[in-house]
C-alpha cells in the first residue's frame, strides 16, 4: 500500500470516528469554534496526537504540564516547545513535587501503601494532575478538559472520577479512548502531518514522576523479561555497599544522612542513591480497576527503601495489636488509592487512624544498600518497646521460671484438648 493511500485511509477512519466522538463528548452541549480546552500534556505520543485532534475539532488548546517529578528543566523546555510546535495557544507548567509529597506520598508511606503488596501506587500523581487541571480550567474560563488516556487503563478512572468529584460542569474529552485509536495509527498520523515521534516512544510507554518510573509496551506486555535498556533509573553504577540514615518524625521522613530536608527532596536523593545500586525494580501482574489484568515494570528505588525503613521502625515501636489492625487498613488504603478513589471518605478515616498511630513512629533507621538489595542495619529511637529492665529476649525478665512454665501450660491448653478429642 502506498504512503498516500495509507494516510487517506487513516483520515477516513478518523473522520468516521469524529462523528461518533462528537456525540459522545457533547452531552447535549453545542460545541462552538474557539472554545478553550485544558489538555493535560506530557509532550508524548498520546497527548501530542490530542493537540492536533482537538484543534481539528475547533478548540483552542491550552496545554498544561503538572510537574510531579522526573522532569529536568531541559525536558520541561522541550515539552513547552512541543506544545508551541503543535499549535497550542498557551502552555502552563505547574511545579507540584512538594505538594504531591505532602498530600499523597506522606500518607502512602504512613500506610505502607503497596497495592496488592507489591506496587507502590506510583500512579497517584494522576490525582494531583486532575486537581490542577480543574484549577487551570477555572482560571482560563474553560468548560472543557482533556487527557490522553486510553479506554483500557486505570488512569482514565483516576482522572475522570477526580474531576467529577472536585468540579461541577466540566466536560471531559478523552480522544484516545473515544476513538479507540492505536499507537501505530497515532505515530503514522503525526509523522504524516510533519511531526517527528521519538523512536523510544515507539517501543515503550515510559512514565516518570517523583515516585520513580513505570514502563510498559513491547516485550513487557508479552510477559517477557525487559531488555536492560528498558530500565531508566536503576542502571547499576555503584558496586560498593552504601548506607542511608533516614530520620522519621511521626511516620514521615524528615532527614537523610543527618541533613534535614523536605520529604520530596529526600525521595529524589534516594532515587539516585538506591537506583545506582540497581535497587527498586519490579515486574508486576496487576488487577486493573476495569476488571482485566495487566503487566507493568516499575522502578521506585527511593520509595521502596523508605517504605522498608518505615516498616522496620514500626515493628520496633508499635504493639502487636496496633500492627495487626493497621495491616488490614493498609490493604484498604492501597486499594482505594489505586482504584481512583483517593477522595473516598474512608481514605480520610484511615489516614486519621494513621496520624494517631504514627505518633510513636519517630527515630533514625540505618539501611544498607548493596547489589540490588536493602537490609535493615540499625534503629535508634526513644519509642522502642524493647525494655531490658522488664525483659530481654531469651535471657530473662521480671518473672520467675515457674511463671513462664504456667503461662505455657495455659497458652496451649485448648490445642491440647482439641488434639485429645481428635484422637477419639
Amino acid at each position: 500500500m502506498s504512503k498516500t493511500r495509507h494516510f487517506c485511509l487513516i483520515c477516513l477512519k478518523l473522520g468516521d470516528r469524529l462523528k461518533k466522538e462528537r456525540q459522545l463528548i457533547s452531552t447535549g452541549v453545542q460545541i462552538r469554534m474557539n472554545q478553550k480546552v485544558i489538555l493535560a500534556f506530557s509532550g508524548g505520543l498520546d497527548t501530542s496526537f490530542c493537540v492536533l485532534y482537538l484543534k481539528e475539532k475547533g478548540f483552542d488548546v491550552v496545554t498544561a504540564t503538572i510537574d510531579t517529578g522526573g522532569l529536568s528543566s531541559e525536558e520541561l523546555s522541550k515539552i513547552k516547545a512541543r506544545s508551541k510546535e503543535l499549535g497550542a495557544i498557551k502552555h502552563i507548567c505547574v511545579d507540584a513535587k512538594k505538594e504531591i509529597f505532602d498530600e499523597i506520598i506522606s500518607n502512602l508511606i504512613k500506610a505502607n501503601g503497596l497495592y496488592q503488596g507489591v506496587y507502590p501506587n506510583m500512579c497517584s500523581d494522576r490525582y494531583t494532575i486532575a486537581k490542577h487541571i480543574i484549577d487551570i480550567a477555572k482560571k482560563e474560563n474553560a468548560k472543557f478538559v482533556a487527557h490522553g488516556c486510553t479506554g483500557a487503563g486505570n488512569d482514565q478512572v483516576r482522572i475522570d472520577v477526580t474531576i467529577n468529584t472536585l468540579s461541577s460542569g466540566l466536560k471531559i474529552i478523552a480522544p484516545i479512548r473515544e476513538l479507540m485509536i492505536k499507537r501505530p495509527e497515532e505515530i503514522k498520523y503525526l509523522e504524516d502531518k510533519g511531526f517527528a515521534v521519538d523512536k523510544k516512544v515507539k517501543k515503550y510507554t515510559i512514565n516518570e514522576n517523583i515516585f520513580g518510573v513505570t514502563i510498559s509496551g513491547s516485550e513487557i506486555d508479552e510477559g517477557k523479561e525487559p531488555s536492560e535498556d528498558a530500565w531508566q533509573i536503576t542502571q547499576i553504577t555503584n558496586t560498593n555497599q552504601e548506607y542511608a540514615n533516614i530520620e522519621f518524625k511521626e511516620g514521615i521522613p524528615v532527614a537523610l544522612n543527618g541533613k534535614k530536608m523536605h520529604g520530596a527532596d529526600i525521595l529524589i536523593q534516594l532515587n539516585k542513591i538506591a537506583g545506582a545500586h540497581g535497587y527498586g525494580r519490579g515486574i508486576y501482574y496487576e488487577d486493573e480497576t476495569i476488571g482485566i489484568k495487566g503487566i507493568q515494570a516499575f522502578e521506585a528505588p527511593g520509595l521502596m527503601l523508605l517504605i522498608e525503613a518505615h516498616k522496620a521502625l514500626e515493628k520496633a515501636v508499635l504493639t502487636k495489636k496496633q500492627q495487626k489492625i493497621k495491616a488490614m487498613l493498609e490493604i484498604e488504603w492501597a486499594d482505594l488509592a489505586f482504584s481512583g478513589l483517593l477522595y473516598e471518605p474512608l481514605i480520610k478515616d484511615i489516614q486519621a487512624f494513621n496520624d494517631e498511630n504514627q505518633k510513636a513512629v519517630t527515630g533514625i533507621v540505618k539501611m544498607k544498600i548493596d547489589k540490588k538489595n536493602v537490609i535493615l542495619s540499625e534503629i535508634k529511637t526513644e519509642k522502642s518497646l524493647i525494655d531490658r529492665e522488664i525483659g530481654s529476649y531469651a535471657q530473662g525478665g521480671v518473672w520467675e521460671g515457674k511463671e513462664a512454665e504456667a503461662f505455657i501450660k495455659f497458652h496451649g491448653l485448648q490445642q491440647k484438648i482439641a488434639a485429645k478429642k481428635s484422637k477419639k
